[in-house]
């Protein structure tokens, strides 16, 4: 999950209903921001952010509308897609209470801005007289808050309906008073993030298998930006990118997601969503959205690639605490770019393909979004550096 910087609602407990989904709006109450994985206020991420483009915007045409369409009602979602008719099991809480052992801390494998991920165990019986135990992942999401309730059903309508090799599997969800769950496909090997910058008994991953992940993940983002009613991520990150035993990756988290037809390919909401550090800086000053929003946030997760360096780190020194706002420069030269590569790959790549992903990598991070490239574009230039994956 993401930052969502909107003005958040105070409501009663919501009944769910994952098969409708009529509008995803939240009404405006305090003016309050959403802080899910970060320690930053939106307010100020905006500012500082606003500082940067608003000069770049104002002498292109003085306008936003001009540059990226005419402005839209915020999001409507009365088209989206149901869960109805869609494979997705209905779980009991207590088949999900057994799976987990009670719920017990030590099945915990991650945690969220709205609850805990746990590891679980599904019992089923095979003819004749056999038992099939299959590990699954199971995501508590709290109905306290209203984004809780919409994000769950966000993942219900979104990835009930959808299905691509490296989208993770939904395999079905729990919605009752004793909570909101969803039930995936367990991961194997995790996140991204985690093989990335989580030291210890992590082991690093090799230059092959990072390039096998950011084919795999393109692939499942160039698949959302060309269906008929395009989706847009919006929460791109490594954190949601997770792999399988081999290294497969499969793209989660879709409870930020934006679906529906886009009005000259942008959508304007006045609740701007994403994560410090992955959210393109032209949505969070307009609240612009188009598919292009998610080709910056795939710039900045390969850049983590590249160097083994978080995107955000408030340790680095001043000036360096965000990735993106230093690293540019080492990106055009492949002298400069060799300082700046992963060390624990211990020179083990290849310099011309390190080269030509740091100019992708260039062009995903364009400040003027028209000018990045599509994800289609960036699967074409990723699969002729790499014709075996």
């Amino acid at each position: 999950m993401g930052i969502c910087w909107s003005r958040c609602c105070s409501s009663s407990r919501p009944k769910p209903d994952p098969t409708t989904l009529n509008d995803r709006h939240v009404d405006e109450d305090e003016g309050n921001t959403y802080l899910v994985n970060g320690n930053i206020s939106g307010n100020s991420w905006r500012s500082m952010v606003s500082t940067n483009l608003i000069s770049w915007v104002s002498r292109v045409s003085g306008s936003f509308t001009s540059i990226w369409g005419n402005t839209t009602a915020d999001e409507d979602f009365t088209n989206w897609p149901t869960a109805e008719n869609s494979d997705l099991r209905v779980f009991t809480f207590a088949q999900l209470t057994d799976a987990t052992s009670n719920f017990r801390p030590d099945m915990v494998v991650g945690r969220g801005g709205f609850g805990n991920v746990y590891r679980g165990w599904i019992k089923e019986k095979v003819p004749p007289k056999g038992i099939k135990k299959t590990c699954i992942a199971i995501k508590q999401l709290s109905f306290k808050s209203m984004q809780g309730y919409k994000e769950w059903l966000s993942e219900v309508n979104f990835l009930g309906r959808l299905s691509h090799p490296n989208l993770v599997k939904l395999q079905g969800y729990y919605g009752g008073d004793e909570g909101l769950f969803l039930v995936y496909e367990f991961m194997k090997k995790g996140s991204l993030y985690k093989h990335l910058f989580r030291k210890g008994s992590v082991q690093p991953i090799s230059w092959n298998i990072r390039m096998k992940i950011a084919v795999g993940t393109a692939r499942g983002l160039a698949f959302l930006h060309t269906l008929d009613k395009a989706i847009i991520h919006r929460d791109f990150k490594s954190e949601n990118i997770l792999l399988d035993e081999f290294y497969n990756a499969r793209i989660a988290d879709f409870g930020l997601a934006f679906g529906g037809p886009l009005i000259e390919n942008t959508h304007v909401t006045t609740r701007v969503m994403g994560t410090y550090g992955y959210a393109d800086p032209v949505y969070i000053v307009t609240g612009h959205l188009t598919v292009k929003s998610d080709v910056y946030g795939f710039g900045v997760v390969l850049v983590e690639m590249l160097t083994g360096l978080p995107s955000i780190d408030n340790k680095r020194p001043r000036g360096q605490k965000m990735l993106v706002d230093w690293i540019k420069p080492y990106l055009s030269s492949r002298h400069k770019l060799k300082r700046v590569m992963d060390s624990r790959l211990e020179g083990k790549y290849s310099p011309k393909q390190a080269s030509e992903i740091a100019q992708l990598t260039i062009r995903c991070l364009r400040a003027e979004p028209q000018l990045r490239p599509s994800m289609k574009e960036v699967v074409e230039v990723l699969e002729n550096m790499n014709p075996s994956m």
